[in-house]
């Protein structure tokens, strides 16, 4: 196979954005634009400076991960050390470049990699002889065996060949092995891809095209199928882009871009990604748009996109001061110095999508955009099919989210006590002449006698489970006398805010909203409610909450009393296990009791 033009330039483009020019002038048409000279100054600076000061980091935290490879297996915080110290040591422009004091750590991390990894060429990595988490691994060695070999210097031939030993074992077992997860298949692919590129073999273009060929995971509407903002950026785009390159596979550049359109219309005005409808971990934490940084710039220089370039413009002005979730700012420095292209300089800032109402039907959420509010209406999650909680499953109840400014309110959620089947979680989003619609149907039931064909003499039924529980009592075979609940939610815009029409029936049980306000923020005309903590009643009038000079006022309470406790019940699948659904920050309970209409306003 031969070398794509990125990897042709790349010597030329590590000597340092100073000599790009002259070294490259008779470069010929192949020459990137970036390693022409044509290259993002402050951009490079950025990177440069920040990973020069993890140098230090990753010295001083070298033992430690060590310990952490040699005793649980685990080889990718030590791969990523070692790239970093590899980024510095090839950038001419690092301060580190060509150290002689950083040959020694990477030495030492190169060769514990080289102990740790198993016969098969697998690593642990908390799972036994794991392909997927030994991809993880490969793909930054594999990156940084690129970077050195491009460098050439004398001082890193002993690494490069310990490198090429583990590389070439690993190919083994990835090119046999298996995954757990969707985005899995994508890392192995570019694992393989990565130890392809330098010694080529059919072996891995086979593995590869085998996975490629059950399609990639994605919906119409550009979100992967787990949706979400941890493994779309940091595992599956990165991936998806290394295939385009390095098997050329040019169409698969149309999948990232349409999950980065898609993820636009996720974004608040202050970086954080939209995660409600997630099906993995995130789906209940804050992430960043940060870890897009190099896939917006990348689709942006490539398609010349200004919306991309004013994305990606957005994550550079917050430079050093911008929260990532998973990679530290100057770790990206390794993956520009692979890919030079990225470091050319953006196309003309377009406006990022200012008002917009964006209905993702696939995954059962609106995201509606005006001036420095955000709305989210959820009605996606998986369990009114699964009736499950797990893991790979969305089950987030918050069906309502709505910022203004610095005031925002993270979460609103419906608790009803019926029969412990937790959180009202919609059924579906559906538009309506004046808003939208979300709505649910539960039922529990009490069963009456079996049927005498199913009747057995020694009383020994099967376990079953009933919708709520397990129990010998052979569920499925039994009539039943049904409770239903019935839940809709009508949601239209009024005075600047919000009106919720809220109607539950026909069983007569207590019930709760749960507004959840981001911590911080200053909260007036509530109750607390005794024994909870940072838990507030609203029982008369109107509340508000101010953060900063941004107010919002919400209510009104809806009284209280021993029929309508201002208890949450999450539901026995999490009481049961001693779990519990308490989103983070300052909640306030409206409570009542059904058959109930109510109507929650939001100003």
């Amino acid at each position: 196979m031969s070398p794509s033009p990125s990897h042709v330039s790349r010597r030329h483009f590590l000597a340092g954005t100073a000599a790009v020019s002259a070294l490259l002038a008779t470069a010929g048409p192949q020459a990137t634009a970036a390693a022409r000279g044509r290259t993002d100054k402050p951009f490079l600076e950025l990177l440069t400076k920040a990973a020069d000061a993890r140098v230090a980091e990753v010295l001083d935290g070298l033992d430690t991960v060590l310990d952490q490879l040699n005793n649980l297996g685990q080889a990718r915080p030590a791969a990523r050390s070692l790239r970093l110290l590899a980024s510095v040591h090839v950038w001419a422009d690092a301060r580190h470049h060509h150290d002689g004091a950083l040959i020694a750590p990477m030495t030492r991390l190169v060769d514990a990699l080289a102990a740790a990894q198993f016969d098969d060429g697998l690593y642990d990595q908390g799972a036994v002889h794991s392909p997927p988490d030994t991809a993880f691994s490969i793909v930054d060695l594999g990156l940084l065996h690129g970077l050195l070999a491009a460098d050439g210097h004398a001082t890193t031939e002993g690494v490069r060949a310990t490198l090429k030993k583990i590389l070439l074992k690993a190919g083994e077992g990835l090119s046999t092995g298996g995954v757990h997860t969707p985005n899995h298949r994508w890392k192995v692919c570019a694992a393989l891809a990565r130890i392809n590129s330098f010694w080529p073999d059919a072996r891995y273009t086979r593995r590869i095209d085998a996975w490629l060929a059950e399609g990639i995971d994605q919906y119409d509407s550009g979100q992967y199928s787990e949706r979400s903002a941890t493994y779309a950026p940091i595992v599956t785009n990165p991936s998806l882009l290394t295939l385009a390159r390095l098997t050329e596979r040019p169409q698969l550049y149309d999948n990232v871009r349409r999950n980065l359109e898609a993820t636009m219309h996720l974004l608040e005005p202050d970086g954080e990604v939209e995660t409600v409808h997630s099906r993995r971990q995130d789906q209940k934490t804050v992430k960043h748009l940060s870890e897009y940084w190099l896939q917006f710039r990348a689709l942006a220089l490539r398609e010349k996109d200004g919306r991309f370039a004013a994305v990606a413009a957005a994550v550079q002005r917050r430079g050093a001061d911008q929260t990532f979730d998973e990679t530290p700012l100057g770790d990206f420095l390794a993956e520009v110095l692979d890919h030079p292209e990225v470091a050319a300089p953006l196309p003309k800032a377009t406006g990022e999508p200012g008002e917009f109402t964006f209905h993702d039907k696939d995954c059962g959420l609106v995201r509606i955009a005006k001036g420095n509010t955000r709305t989210t209406l959820f009605g996606g999650t998986d369990f009114p099919d699964v009736h499950a909680i797990s893991s790979g499953l969305s089950t987030n109840p918050t069906f309502f989210k709505w910022r203004k400014g610095a005031a925002i309110l993270d979460s609103l959620r419906l608790s009803p006590q019926f029969f412990s089947l937790g959180h009202f979680r919609a059924e579906d989003v559906a538009r309506t002449a004046d808003g939208w619609r979300l709505w649910a149907e539960v039922r529990a039931g009490y069963h009456l006698p079996l049927p005498p064909q199913h009747r057995r003499s020694d009383g020994r039924y099967p376990l079953t489970d009933d919708g709520r529980f397990w129990s010998a009592m052979d569920f499925p075979h039994r009539p039943k006398e049904w409770r239903t609940l019935r839940t809709e939610v009508r949601i239209a815009e009024a005075d600047g805010g919000w009106n919720l029409d809220v109607e539950v029936g026909e069983s007569e049980v207590p019930l709760a909203l749960e507004l959840c306000f981001r911590s911080g923020g200053r909260l007036t005309g509530v109750v607390p409610v005794s024994g909870q903590r940072d838990t507030y009643q609203l029982v008369e009038g109107y509340g508000t909450y101010t953060a900063g000079d941004d107010v919002i006022t919400f209510g009104p309470g809806n009284g209280s009393g021993p029929r309508q406790p201002a208890v949450v019940d999450p539901g026995e699948r999490y009481s049961w296990m001693g779990g519990e659904l308490t989103p983070a920050g300052q909640r306030v309970l409206i409570t009542g009791r059904a058959p109930l209409r109510y109507r929650l306003t939001l100003r």
